[in-house]
């Protein structure tokens, strides 16, 4: 006979840890250790005055708080009546963020049952589990009150480790002194609701669950199944053994043989203004509305090893009894799949069972209004020799929330006759609780639940749920079950008969408006409409600029997925597999708003108002926010604030809308931050001060205005690396980086003032300027690069003397982008960047090297990270693009696109073996990569990221030299000498101007003026192969002034 001991440690550090395996793995130390925790158990049982069985009784009812069962809750009538969210319990003393337990007690004789739940709080909250305990009193009112004097006793002899009237505490409350709506409410919310006329704990926990009916078991016969078609191949540039561009790259199809996966989910974000939907290449996905942080309609799950779905769409044979989906997951088929993942669209083709099946899944969005709904078509066309008689599934997880474990006890679905759909409400959400979220089908469903264990039965899954080995669904909704809308209707296919069917899930402002749009979608026609107004529209965005270079992936990227990246996922999604924010950051969407002012002004116009109204009166900002609310972050990050006067500058001069700088938004109130606060989550209150967008700007530019012992600015809790939020917590420590960044907007803020007649101003700012950078100069040249600043005690960082990070890009690229460094020294700092941070061999650009481990004084929280991951030693992409634009500006083409292309996602995807490494999207742009040694060169986080629409920039106007002011254009690029050329097509109102370049031949420097007179212009424009200047050749190019 052998024992085996299973020991799990977890220590405060590697040397701890190390101790107590040591410890533990002794054998005997395993049997003392099991002897020393019976003795303890003993010991509290005799201190709490219980036996075992009682303490068994306590952990049973601990289950129900943390997975509520409807044999628990309120009566379900009570559930239904609620209509109130959690801000009304705080009239009451109650949060209502911990679990509840609730017992009502009528008079005397329940004491017994009071007195044993006060022990069993005592008892949770000795292991651990912090929940409210509320003594309803439903004693009639009378002069003596007996019974709440005795109630009170108990307590107070039974709350000595809970406390009363605190979080985790005991709550004793006169049901005659709370209204009906708030005792409703209290009774809804607690995932335990006890009574003293059910009798004794015991009894109260043993009560029988409901049950309800089920539907008959499906009868089946077997068939012989037929042969189904293979998936027809397709060409597909770059196709790396898994996936490839269609030729025109507008989607990337990826195909999954037999046993066949990505490294990775590879995912599509799809939005609109205000709904959303991510996808992956299994079909796993999720879907929000509004907030896809805290109003998820279905959950996101960011494990990229499972994947693991929570809809589906399921197909079965009604004969046979065989079900599968369409969709790799979560029924995965030996027969192949392909997905195609497209702008505001992903579309799944599967053969199998002699069907052909297709599923396209879309937002839909056209001009005015955008409809909160997704819609997945699924066209079927039976390939076979026989009638086959068919059933169909939708399946969805609710939320209606952030996550299940927190909304799903109150989420209350029913079924609405005249949408022949499952409505879900969830009154309980503060900003979306009169919301109405929808699942509906067309043909419209013959039978549906809302009842998740009924569909997966008992610990089953989505792989095998128990509902499709029955005959139909329950037809069940309402109160009190685990929330899911799933939807079952059934059709005959003739042999070569193809049908179409369309699933609706999403979420209104009320019944009507979802009946509306559930009418209106199940119709296939309006759904071919939609399909085909989305495809317009993201066609009508991305002409509006096309380029055609000489590499094939540049084009892809620049003409399909980098504005769709930055406007689809970022702007409007604001969430991804491995982050799901839901929040706007006050530098992150104005970031990405630079990259649309040419094909979307108006929502770069938008983004820069809407930030505008997040400033402070004293002129700092939230460093990011959750609408609708508005409850953000108030911090000392130092560069926050100078995004709003960059962005704007950049808008005015490519729009020539002067007019934005009058436009007026408010301000915000808040508790300014303490000296021991380095940042406050609040929801502040809007100012009744508004002022221009312009005062805006003054005002966060005054605010930035800081100097510490060596004339820099202040880094705060950070800057852009706000990873570094210990170089400055005591409030000294300096910032080389934001030096030139605030240098660069002191120069382009005064262009405005000027502009503006504000010459006082202008001259300000250009002094302003001419210090800081003589400040930087003086200071922190470190000998071959810049230093990237100092900490609160003077220790400089980002020096050749550190150990750690001695060498940083950011200082390096700016002093050459802000164009304020001295020329020879940032010509040197850039040849130090090529020597120390691009590795060509892996083909990154590290942000700093070597990585933070060790390092005294403490950095911040970048050091949490392992050396080697995101900003700690990784490629951080956003910066590196920042060393590709450096390097344009010098006028060094070949390296700006030599740089580019490594962090080219295309690139490093070209082969099975360059995915294998890399493992994340060919398709959309890394926020970073990793040079840690052992996945060196594994991409990390995708889409949400910055990196997308400061590389569309970079391509467009420091490479390929693209330069609109106003109606004003000249093409200077930085290209390399090998390139023959390019052509750039630029859609001017109703006019298109196709813009020729040629390397090579007499350069001359001149400007097109641009006129929206609705004609088609080709403009040949030659730029010189040493200097890179231009010259306009104007023959043949009617109605151009050159």
């Amino acid at each position: 006979q052998k024992q085996i001991t299973f020991i799990t440690v977890a220590a405060e550090s590697h040397d701890d840890l190390m101790r107590l395996i040591a410890k533990y793995r002794d054998r005997d130390r395993s049997t003392r250790t099991f002897e020393l925790a019976w003795s303890h158990a003993q010991l509290e049982y005799r201190y709490l005055g219980i036996q075992a069985d009682a303490a068994f009784r306590f952990s049973e009812l601990a289950s129900h708080l943390l997975y509520p069962n409807i044999r628990l809750r309120a009566p379900v009538e009570r559930l239904r009546r609620n209509m109130l969210g959690q801000s009304r319990l705080w009239a009451h003393g109650i949060s209502g963020d911990l679990p509840l337990a609730a017992v009502s007690v009528n008079d005397s004789q329940g004491l017994g049952l009071v007195r044993e739940l006060l022990v069993a709080h005592t008892y949770w909250r000795l292991h651990g589990l912090k929940a409210d305990l509320v003594i309803l009193n439903r004693e009639p009112a009378s002069y003596d009150q007996p019974l709440h004097q005795q109630l009170l006793r108990l307590v107070e002899a039974h709350s000595l480790h809970t406390g009363v009237d605190q979080p985790g505490g005991v709550f004793l409350r006169k049901s005659d002194h709370i209204s009906e709506e708030d005792l409703n409410l209290i009774l809804t919310v607690a995932q335990a609701t006890l009574g003293t006329l059910r009798g004794q704990l015991s009894k109260q926990l043993s009560s029988p669950p409901e049950g309800g009916s089920l539907p008959p078991q499906l009868q089946v016969r077997k068939f012989e199944e037929q042969p189904s078609a293979e998936l027809p191949f397709l060409e597909l540039p770059y196709f790396n053994g898994l996936g490839g561009f269609t030729v025109d790259g507008r989607e990337y199809a990826i195909y999954l043989g037999p046993g066949e996966f990505t490294p990775l989910p590879w995912i599509n974000v799809m939005a609109n203004r205000v709904f959303g939907a991510l996808v992956s290449e299994s079909g796993s996905g999720c879907c929000w509305y509004g907030n896809s942080y805290s109003n998820r309609l279905t959950p996101w799950n960011n494990d990229p090893i499972s994947d693991a779905p929570s809809e589906a769409i399921y197909i079965r044979d009604e004969d046979s009894g065989i079900f599968w989906t369409p969709t790799p997951m979560p029924v995965r088929e030996l027969d192949a799949y392909r997905a195609r993942h497209g702008q505001g669209y992903t579309e799944f083709e599967h053969n199998s069972h002699a069907l052909e099946q297709t599923v396209l899944t879309f937002v839909p969005l056209q001009a005015g209004d955008s409809d909160p709904i997704r819609i997945q078509r699924l066209r079927i066309k039976n390939t076979s020799s026989r009638r086959r008689r068919l059933s169909f599934t939708s399946y969805s997880e609710l939320v209606l929330g952030t996550d299940r474990e927190a909304t799903q006890m109150h989420v209350r679905c029913n079924w609405d006759q005249n949408a022949k759909a499952l409505f879900a409400h969830n009154a309980y959400h503060p900003d979306y609780g009169s919301r109405v979220a929808f699942a509906a089908m067309s043909p419209e469903a013959i039978s549906y639940t809302s009842d998740r264990t009924e569909f997966l039965g008992r610990n089953g899954s989505a792989v095998r749920p128990a509902a499709l080995r029955r005959a139909s669904l329950s037809s069940r909704s309402g109160v009190g079950l685990d929330p899911c809308g799933a939807l079952q209707t059934k059709f005959e296919l003739r042999p070569g008969e193809e049908k179409t069917l369309i699933f609706m899930l999403g979420q209104t402002d009320d019944v009507g408006q979802a009946r509306e749009l559930i009418a209106r979608y199940s119709d296939p026609a309006n759904v071919e409409i939609a399909i085909a107004q989305t495809r317009q529209w993201w066609d009508d965005l991305l002409n509006t600029i096309q380029v055609k270079t000489p590499i094939l992936s540049v084009d892809f990227l620049m003409n399909r997925w980098l504005l769709y990246q930055a406007l689809s996922c970022r702007i409007w999604g604001r969430t991804a597999l491995y982050q799901s924010s839901g929040a706007y950051g006050f530098r992150d969407q104005l970031q990405d708003a630079l990259a649309l002012v040419y094909s979307a002004p108006d929502i770069a116009r938008d983004m820069i108002l809407h930030a505008a109204s997040r400033q402070f009166v004293e002129g700092d900002v939230q460093h990011w926010w959750h609408l609708p609310s508005g409850e953000g972050l108030r911090s000392r990050c130092s560069d926050d604030l100078l995004w709003l006067p960059y962005v704007v500058c950049h808008y005015v001069e490519k729009t020539g809308d002067v007019d934005i700088l009058e436009a007026s938004t408010p301000f915000l109130q808040g508790p300014a931050l303490k000296e021991t606060e380095a940042e406050v989550y609040f929801q502040p209150v809007v100012s009744i001060e508004h002022a221009t967008v312009f005062e805006h700007c003054r005002r966060a530019i005054e605010k930035s205005t800081t100097h510490g012992p060596h004339g820099l600015p202040l880094i705060g809790s950070g800057d852009w690396n706000d990873g570094l939020s210990s170089v400055g917590v005591e409030g000294k420590g300096e910032s080389v980086w934001l030096a030139w960044f605030l240098v660069d907007v002191w120069k382009k803020f005064a262009e405005l003032c000027e502009s503006r007649g504000e010459q006082r101003l202008a001259g300000k700012y250009r002094e302003e300027a001419y210090r800081m950078s003589a400040s930087v100069e003086r200071t922190s040249w470190d000998g071959e690069w810049y230093r990237r600043g100092y900490f609160d005690d003077g220790t400089p960082l980002g020096s050749k003397d550190n150990k750690e990070a001695c060498i940083d890009s950011l200082p390096q690229s700016w002093a050459v982008i802000s164009g304020a460094g001295d020329p020879d020294r940032a010509r040197r700092a850039m040849r130090s960047v090529n020597d120390h941070l691009i590795r060509r061999k892996e083909q990154m650009v590290l942000l700093l090297t070597p990585p933070f481990d060790q390092s005294r004084p403490h950095p911040g929280y970048i050091m949490g990270y392992p050396p080697g991951v995101r900003e700690n030693g990784g490629q951080y992409t956003h910066a590196s693009v920042w060393v590709a634009m450096a390097y344009a500006r010098m006028g060094a083409g070949e390296r700006a696109v030599e740089v580019l292309q490594m962090l080219n996602p295309v690139e490093h995807a070209r082969t099975p073996n360059d995915y294998a490494i890399y493992r994340t999207e060919p398709y959309a742009v890394a926020a970073d990569v990793y040079s840690i040694q052992s996945q060196s060169g594994r991409g990390g986080w995708t889409w949400y990221t910055g990196s997308a629409g400061w590389m569309y920039r970079v391509w467009l106007e420091e490479v390929l030299g693209f330069k609109l002011r106003g109606d004003r254009l000249s093409i200077e690029p930085a290209i390399p000498g090998n390139w023959p050329g390019y052509t750039i097509t630029f859609r001017y109102g109703q006019t298109e101007y196709r813009i020729e370049v040629e390397n090579g031949g007499r350069p001359s420097e001149q400007e097109i003026r641009l006129k929206d007179d609705h004609q088609n212009h080709t403009i040949h424009v030659t730029v010189g192969r040493e200097d890179s200047q231009n010259v306009v050749d104007t023959s043949d190019t009617p109605s151009i002034v050159v």
